[in-house]
């Protein structure tokens, strides 16, 4: 229990000098550009920085997972001091609200309540959630879809919400049909392409259709998300390509030297690799 103590006393005097950190920062003797920032600047960083972290996280690298996690956790301070600076909010508040919100929704730790796995724990949450005043009274069933997510986390989350309510395929066939005439209709669109604003804008709303459709494939077979797939095709694209580096590096050749018959015959070596 005492080293529980000074644990927390060491971590609350440690959020405290961050604290104080980025209001100096902020100070007008502070960092020209820190002191200029605002909740709408900093919006791009707060996603790198998370990116940042799944990525370490990925790899399995604690030590960038422990630095990424303090830049995460920096932009969280840096919002609260602008916000606190604006008279709204502060960190204390932040921490404040989500403590209290932890405990309400897990009555079953905090409370006598009682459940028996974590499908009922997740049941639970969304009743307790929808009782909150930020949670109670929507005008539609897909709110509360964050607009600024990554987009296939988007698709997905929708999706559910849908599913929630009934609206659903009934078998993964059906959305690989739907995934093909979404594909007719990218390849029909794209017969007509070049010709006007027009069409080029009808190419580009069959090319979503035909991503959302593939997300409701992921999403519907419950086993990995679209995001996590496609970073996965995009960790073997990048694998692939710099074999192709490597392998001409060793040749001493570059790109331009190279046709794609060429590049094509080293990228079909570097998939035999994999798969031995």
């Amino acid at each position: 229990m005492d080293d529980d103590k000074k644990t927390l006393s060491k971590t609350a005097s440690a959020i405290c000098e961050l604290v104080q950190v980025m209001k100096k920062l902020r100070a007008p003797d502070g960092c020209p550009w820190d002191k200029v920032q605002t909740h709408e600047t900093l919006m791009p960083f707060i996603m790198e920085e998370c990116g940042e972290f799944l990525d370490a996280l990925a790899a399995g690298d604690d030590e960038n997972m422990r630095e990424e996690l303090g830049d995460v956790l920096m932009q969280i301070v840096l919002h609260s001091v602008i916000a606190e600076e604006r008279g709204k909010f502060d960190f204390y508040d932040v921490t404040r609200d989500v403590t209290d919100k932890m405990i309400y929704r897990h009555p079953h730790v905090f409370a006598d309540a009682k459940v028996s796995n974590s499908s009922e724990v997740l049941v639970q949450w969304e009743k307790l959630k929808a009782k909150e005043k930020n949670h109670g009274r929507k005008e539609s069933l897909l709110d509360g879809v964050p607009t600024h997510a990554p987009a296939l986390l988007q698709a997905e989350k929708l999706q559910k919400k849908a599913a929630k309510a009934g609206f659903d395929w009934q078998d993964q066939k059906d959305i690989l049909s739907k995934i093909r005439e979404e594909a007719d209709e990218l390849q029909e669109a794209m017969q007509n392409a070049g010709r006007d604003e027009e069409a080029e804008k009808r190419i580009d709303e069959e090319l979503g259709d035909l991503l959302f459709a593939c997300a409701n494939l992921s999403r519907f077979r419950k086993r990995r998300s679209a995001e996590q797939l496609l970073a996965a095709s995009s960790a073997k694209f990048k694998r692939r390509f710099q074999y192709i580096e490597k392998t001409l590096a060793s040749q001493n050749r570059n790109f331009e030297e190279c046709s794609l018959e060429d590049l094509d015959r080293i990228w079909e070596e570097a998939k035999k690799l994999e798969k031995e």
